[in-house]
């Protein structure tokens, strides 16, 4: 009768499988595992803060080209979604631990100047 398990697995040497007669590797340094899991931590954080406030600046953009109100409103709205530019940025400066005040926050310009272009132009 055939065995059950694959000739495959159980041959030695497949470092990609299931070894139950080899005990698992121990953890040499758990203080630098926890450093590295609180730096993936980190960059899942800031990502998913910052696309997300970023999707309320282009919803702030559509908004201000698909107005139909005075271009009072339309430049008020991009100047919004500038702002919350900046927000984006700052978040995510000040979730990685950096100075929040910084040059990277005139990215928040960006979205206004978009908004006006797409508005006005």
């Amino acid at each position: 009768m055939a065995s059950s398990v694959p000739a495959r697995r159980t041959e030695k040497g497949r470092g990609h499988l299931l070894d139950l007669d080899a005990p698992r590797r121990v953890v040499q340094d758990p203080e630098k595992d926890a450093r590295d899991l609180a730096r993936v931590q980190r960059w899942v954080m800031s990502t998913l803060a910052v696309t997300t406030i970023l999707h309320l600046v282009v919803g702030l953009v559509v908004a201000a080209v698909m107005l139909d109100g005075p271009p009072s409103s339309r430049a008020g709205l991009a100047v919004i979604a500038g702002v919350f530019g900046a927000m984006a940025v700052a978040t995510g400066l000040a979730i990685h631990g950096k100075r929040i005040v910084s040059p990277w926050l005139l990215l928040g310009v960006v979205p206004t100047l978009v908004g006006l272009y797409l508005a006005f132009g």
